[in-house]
């Protein structure tokens, strides 16, 4: 063999081994399970306005049944099916769950055996087939108006030592990630609804009045026990009708009765029967409520008097404000329990082996109507000729109408804002009882000897 011919044997061959050499040597290759960290849970999910249903799921190891809650778009308006459609006053916070679901990372990976899932609290509160009552999480899901889903995830325990994350899993896949998140997603009532009901402040309150009664039921007849009128001066001070001169109202209490009613809220909702008017008198006459509304309404502790009037075991209480509303509030039975028992209505069977206790709350009858006369009209300008001038031409006169004029138009602007309010509140109160609770009760349901005391000497 020429050397020519030797030269070109060896190096096919050492090419050949060079090649080998390259096919079976070990590699440095990143692990299936880490590929995809740093990537978006939901890529596809970018518009946080498309979100039209939040549901949160949770596990209540008591009951050892999965708790939903919903908040959902219907009818034009966002609602809390599971509390007869009660309107869902705090819908941005589904705007804020979308928006923090939309920014969720795949921050790190940790396992994808299934046997860590308790551990890790990740398994899915629906799911029928786990043994275990504990290490259930929390299922979020949010859908479209298609009820495409959006998003869906289920969120485990927090890391120790590390708050702000977190172990989520999505349905249906073994893996376990760790996100950082700080979404807090009630499944609370009270948290997804208007907290401020009356919508008023302390300071408007000019007049407020007690209407202490019972009612015979068997007879419709009222034991009219006294009414207490509490009057706003303008000094500020407030009086009591028929109050001695050796007495006072106790401004201690009183001013803890008006932050109580300025900040009253509700603990739960019940439909109000159909057929019933918003203003809580009878119709004209020709529809007439039915035996079975006037059943339900007896049940709340309301009742029709011979005269038409609707009036409630526990008497009432009717507020006047500086804008023109006055509320009424009727205060009817009691009503025992706890959770779903008292926010929609959930029966005993179904409220079994969850919140114990008592929980003493009262039904509420609310409603409101605008009174002109609470807003004093001022005083007209005797003429209007000012405004064909220019203000270099105006004289005293003219000033001074000018300055009437200003103060008219406002108080007619405070006319017409008073009577939307008003509307808007009925609106609002039209179609519901009112569950509150006995605290509330008892701070705003007060008589004569607690708000009057002796004069101090």
């Amino acid at each position: 063999m020429s050397e020519k011919k030797k030269t070109i044997t060896f190096a096919v061959a050492a090419l050949v081994l060079l090649l080998l050499a390259a096919v079976t040597a070990p590699r440095h290759s990143e692990p299936d399970q880490f590929a995809d960290l740093g990537e978006k849970f939901f890529p596809e999910f970018t518009d946080p306005n498309i979100a039209t249903t939040l549901e949160v799921i949770e596990f209540d190891e008591a009951t050892a049944a999965a708790r939903p809650f919903k908040v959902t778009f219907k009818g034009g308006i966002w609602t809390i099916p599971s509390h007869h459609d009660y309107p869902a006053d705090g819908k941005d916070q589904l705007a804020k769950t979308a928006a923090g679901m939309i920014g969720l990372n795949k921050e790190d990976f940790r396992t994808s055996n299934i046997a860590d899932h308790e551990s890790c609290g990740v398994i899915d509160p629906l799911d029928e087939t786990a043994t275990t009552l504990k290490g259930r999480g929390k299922r979020v899901t949010i859908r479209d108006n298609d009820d495409r889903i959006l998003a869906d995830l289920i969120f485990g325990k927090k890391l120790e030592g590390r708050a702000d994350y977190s172990f989520v899993r999505v349905p249906g896949q073994k893996r376990v990630y760790i996100t950082k998140t700080d979404l807090s997603i009630s499944t609370q009532f009270a948290d997804w609804i208007e907290p401020d009901l009356l919508k008023t402040e302390q300071t408007k309150i000019q007049k407020v009045t007690l209407q202490d009664y019972s009612i015979n039921e068997r007879t419709r007849s009222v034991d009219e026990r006294g009414t207490l009128v509490l009057t706003k001066g303008s000094d500020s001070t407030w009086k009591a009708n028929r109050m001695p001169s050796s007495e006072e109202v106790d401004t201690t209490k009183m001013d803890a009765m008006l932050r109580a009613i300025d900040e009253l809220s509700i603990v739960g909702v019940r439909p109000k029967p159909e057929g019933l008017s918003r203003d809580l008198r009878r119709s004209d006459g020709s529809v007439p409520i039915s035996q079975e509304n006037l059943i339900s309404l007896q049940e709340k502790g309301y009742y029709f008097t011979r005269d038409g009037r609707l009036l409630s075991n526990e008497g009432e209480l009717n507020v006047e404000t500086s804008d023109g509303i006055e509320y009424t509030l009727r205060f009817g039975e009691v009503l025992f329990g706890s959770g779903e028992t008292v926010t929609a209505g959930a029966t005993a069977a179904e409220q079994e082996g969850a919140e114990k206790g008592p929980g003493e709350n009262r039904y509420l009858f609310l409603t409101a109507s605008f009174q002109p006369n609470l807003i004093p009209e001022p005083r007209k300008p005797s003429n209007t000729n000012f405004e064909s001038k220019p203000e270099s031409e105006w004289n005293d006169e003219d000033r001074a109408n000018k300055d009437l004029k200003a103060k008219h138009d406002e108080w007619q602007a405070s006319i017409e804002t008073g009577r939307t309010k008003a509307d808007e509140l009925n609106s609002h109160f039209a179609g519901w009882y009112y569950v509150i609770s006995s605290e509330a009760f008892d701070k705003i349901h007060l008589n004569r000897s607690e708000l009057l005391k002796k004069k101090e000497s």
